[in-house]
Parts: structure tokens; C-alpha cells; sequence
């Protein structure tokens, strides 16, 4: 919306040609919406004390969750309000990968909205069920995969790119979509499973949208990606605005979100966040370098298949706790220590991540 502004602008005053420069709006948008979240954060976690929607909280888990009950949850609104609202202002809206990761977060928030909405203000415990969750969300996976698709420009946008062999591409044909489908859904749930603890979920998030955002600017630049020998993706240079906002968004809501928490995102939050990552890589052809980068959340979702797969099997669970971080916490670990531990190791998985730029 400002970009198209300031090109109107531009052609009585050529300071405003600046606004065209894609970093300059990455930093914009990051403070964009940074300040759109510690504007109505505090009103937010207001109403949400006031209307009662607080966090329940299971009595099988760590005995410290439980002063936790009550906690305002839902607030995942106030990041994808900021998210919105600064890729609508900073964004290039002639870019239908702007639109595609639009539609698909704000999607995915609508879906965690309404389970949120049934657990804690409508108290009942099973929230959405599973099956209309899953369905809900295999219907806007696959209908970005299928828009995505079909706007595909090149071969390279629809092929298999592996990180550290320069002239891996697969060509995957239909193939595509079902592995779309696979990254968003996947994605999603991966990062609502990892949001138990305070902050433990949310700064992830951010660090791996920031590598992300990078892979999207040398993606979209020619120089770039011939340098560094990764698919040229025409357009996807505006997705590094968008995980800007992510970026910016997320590190406005751990203000509030950081041990110990004013408020939770719920769901509402974590399926959007997660799919917006997944939507990304897919774009930009990184999807083994997001099942890298965000090697946090592959532990937390392999845990949880491992312990329900071993409970059913033999009658054993191979954690105490699952997913992952309540394991931790069982062992003894204090919250804030998984917490940031957890924070390290992205740190590195995401640094790793970077490295396959070079490393080819």
C-alpha cells in the first residue's frame, strides 16, 4: 500500500524511489510491527483478563505449570494482527506470493481461533476436533500447493533443491503439491506442539523466519542466487518483508510472552506461525533447509510420534513427558532453562542452515 504511494510520490520527488529498496522495507516492516504488537499488547491481555480467557492447564504435567492456569491465552491474534497489517503496508500487493503466505497464515490463525474460542470460552476440552482441525487445514494446504503450482513460471519452482549439492534438482511434477501439502500442515502442527513454555515456541520462530527471509532476498535477486547457486525465484524477494513481519511480530509478543508469560498465543498463533514458515520455504525451495533450521520443532513433533507409537506398541513411553520440553522439565529442569537451551540450539541450527548458502 506505502510502496504504491510512494511510486505515485516518486514521480514529483525521487526521495521517495528509497521506499522501492526491499531491505529498507524489511526494516520497516520489522519495526512496523514491533511496535504495532507492544502498542496492543498491553489493551489485549485487558480484555482477554476481563472476558476470563484463560489458559486451562493438565494436572498430569509438570507441578509448575499449574499456577499457570488462567494465564490469558488467544494472544497469537495480536501477532497476526501485526503481521497483517505491516505486509499490507510494506508489502508489494501486485505479488501473489504476498497473497499466498497471506491467506494460508491468517487461515491457519482462523482455524486455532476457533479451537481456541471452544476450549477456553466455551469450555469444552476438545476444542475443535481433530478431524475437522486436520481437514480444515489440508484444505488451505493443498489449495495453496495447487495455486502455487499453477502459477509455477520455471521447472525450478516446482523441483526437489537439496542443500550442499549444487546441481541436485528433481523435478517433481504432481508430486509438488502433495509435498507442499505435507511442509505446511506439518510445519503448522510442528510449532504448536513445541508452544508449552514461555517464550519457547515464539523466538524460534523468529530466528528461523530471519534465515528464511534471507534465502527469500537471494532467492528473488538474480546476482544473488546465480552467485550462490541457488534456483532464482522471481517475486520471492517480497516474501523477506513478510518474514520480517514475522520477525518483528514475534519478538513484540515475547515482551509479554517471556517467562513468566502475561500471556499465551494459543493456537491461534502456533498453527499460523508454523504454516507461514512452511508456505515460505516451499516457495523459495528450501524445504530441507527449514527441516534444518528448525530442528527444535522436528524434536518436540518426533517425540510425541515416538512416545505414542511406543505407549501402543509395548505399553512403554520412552519419555517421561512428551512432547520433548516436559520431558526436560520431569528430569528436573527448571522452565527457563529448557527454555533458552532450547533458544541456543536453534541459534545453531539456524546458522547451520545459513551455511549451506555457501557450502555447495
Amino acid at each position: 500500500m506505502l510502496l504504491f504511494l510512494a511510486e505515485l510520490l516518486a514521480n514529483y520527488q525521487s526521495a521517495f524511489n528509497v521506499f522501492g529498496y526491499l531491505t529498507l522495507r524489511m526494516i520497516l516492516a520489522t519495526i512496523t510491527a514491533l511496535v504495532l504488537c507492544l502498542w496492543f499488547g498491553p489493551l489485549m491481555i485487558r480484555r482477554l483478563v476481563e472476558r476470563q480467557i484463560g489458559q486451562a492447564v493438565r494436572d498430569d504435567g509438570p507441578q509448575s505449570h499449574l499456577s499457570k492456569a488462567g494465564t490469558p491465552t488467544m494472544g497469537g491474534a495480536m501477532i497476526l494482527m501485526a503481521m497483517a497489517v505491516s505486509t499490507l503496508l510494506w508489502g508489494d500487493l501486485t505479488n501473489h506470493y504476498v497473497w499466498v503466505v497471506l491467506v494460508v497464515t491468517l487461515g491457519f490463525g482462523a482455524i486455532g481461533w476457533v479451537d481456541d474460542y471452544r476450549k477456553v470460552v466455551e469450555k469444552n476440552p476438545r476444542g475443535l476436533p481433530a478431524r475437522w482441525k486436520y481437514f480444515w487445514q489440508s484444505v488451505i494446504g493443498l489449495g495453496a500447493a495447487v495455486v502455487l503450482y499453477l502459477t509455477a513460471a520455471s521447472p525450478v519452482e516446482t523441483s526437489l533443491i537439496l542443500p550442499l549439492l549444487k546441481d541436485f534438482v528433481l523435478p517433481l511434477g504432481g508430486f509438488y503439491i502433495l509435498l507442499t501439502y505435507l511442509v505446511i500442515v506439518g510445519s503448522s502442527n510442528a510449532v504448536n506442539l513445541t508452544d508449552g513454555l514461555d517464550g519457547l515456541a515464539i523466538m524460534p520462530t523468529v530466528m528461523v523466519a530471519m534465515g528464511l527471509g534471507v534465502f527469500a532476498y537471494a532467492s528473488g535477486n538474480a546476482v544473488f542466487s546465480e552467485y550462490l547457486q541457488i534456483p532464482l525465484i522471481p517475486g520471492a524477494g517480497e516474501l523477506a518483508v513478510f518474514c520480517a513481519t514475522i520477525s518483528g511480530a514475534g519478538l513484540g509478543f515475547l515482551w509479554f510472552n517471556t517467562y513468566p508469560a502475561q500471556v499465551f498465543m494459543g493456537d491461534v498463533g502456533a498453527l499460523a506461525l508454523g504454516a507461514a514458515l512452511g508456505v515460505v520455504a516451499v516457495i523459495v525451495r528450501q524445504e530441507v533447509v527449514l527441516f534444518i533450521m528448525g530442528g527444535v520443532f522436528v524434536m518436540e513433533t518426533i517425540s510425541v510420534i515416538l512416545q505414542v507409537g511406543s505407549y501402543k506398541l509395548t505399553g512403554r513411553r520412552i519419555f517421561r513427558m512428551a512432547p520433548l520440553h516436559h520431558h526436560f522439565e520431569l528430569k528436573g529442569w527448571p522452565e527457563p532453562r529448557v527454555i533458552v537451551r532450547f533458544w541456543i540450539i536453534t541459534v545453531v541450527l539456524v546458522l547451520l542452515g545459513l551455511a549451506t548458502l555457501k557450502i555447495r
